[in-house]
């Protein structure tokens, strides 16, 4: 399966993009957040706080605040002297998260158009080129974190940080079921569509971000589609 490929480089990828400056919990977060995508914690499987405190290396005050968070993500379950739950991945599920992910994902694109930055447009500059490279490379760990990226700098041009917030975990679940079922065969299309969207708000059209954020939402619905009938 596509995922079992890639565990061990997606936890040496994600402890590599934590920078020794973040705060110790939001490195923890951020690296179980990948290997929860990139499924290196198994749907479904169960771990302790202990055994990911010792994987991740890093005290149990900041591992704890991670659980905590992503347990509010519906990402993790902690279940009381039973252990801590990895989420299951059911397809019908990557309907409902994008059903609920559309509106928010047209409210950032018109508004990253609107109030883009320098700071930001160099972000999405970054995200575009990191993910066309990780097309002609075929790197789906590289694309994951493009998205991430680009999901960041989406975030951040917005000036929304209500829409922001709801819109993150969405992001992610989506981006787990995306890893699951869709990258052996789908990264040149969503890098298209991605990159299509970048430009518009680059280009301060509001409509035409709009336009494009509703594609993609479209694009990853079809995805979402097939992968409920197998």
């Amino acid at each position: 399966m596509i995922y079992s490929r890639y565990i061990r480089r997606a936890h040496l990828i994600s402890t590599a993009a934590s920078t020794s400056a973040e705060p110790a919990a939001t490195r923890a977060y951020h690296v179980l957040e990948h290997m929860i995508v990139t499924l290196e914690l198994a749907p479904a499987s169960f771990v302790t706080e202990g055994a990911l405190i010792d994987r991740l290396g890093l005290g149990r005050t900041p591992v704890r605040e991670a659980i905590q968070r992503l347990a509010w993500e519906a990402l993790l379950d902690i279940r009381p002297r039973a252990g801590i739950a990895i989420a299951p991945l059911h397809p019908g599920d990557w309907l409902r998260v994008l059903d609920a992910r559309r509106g928010v994902e047209v409210v950032l694109a018109r508004s990253a158009a609107r109030f883009v930055t320098r700071e930001a447009a160099d972000l999405f500059h970054e995200a575009a080129l990191a993910m066309q490279k990780a097309v002609i490379s075929g790197n789906v760990l590289a694309f994951i974190q493009a998205d991430k990226a680009l999901d960041e700098a989406l975030a951040l041009a917005a000036d929304n940080p209500f829409a922001a917030r709801l819109a993150a975990p969405l992001q992610t679940h989506s981006r787990r079921f995306w890893f699951r079922y869709k990258a052996e065969t789908g990264l040149a299309e969503s890098a298209e569509h991605h990159v299509a969207l970048i430009r518009s708000i680059l280009a301060g059209d509001e409509e035409a971000a709009a336009k494009d954020a509703k594609r993609l939402m479209a694009l990853l619905r079809g995805h979402a589609e097939t992968a409920a009938t197998r």
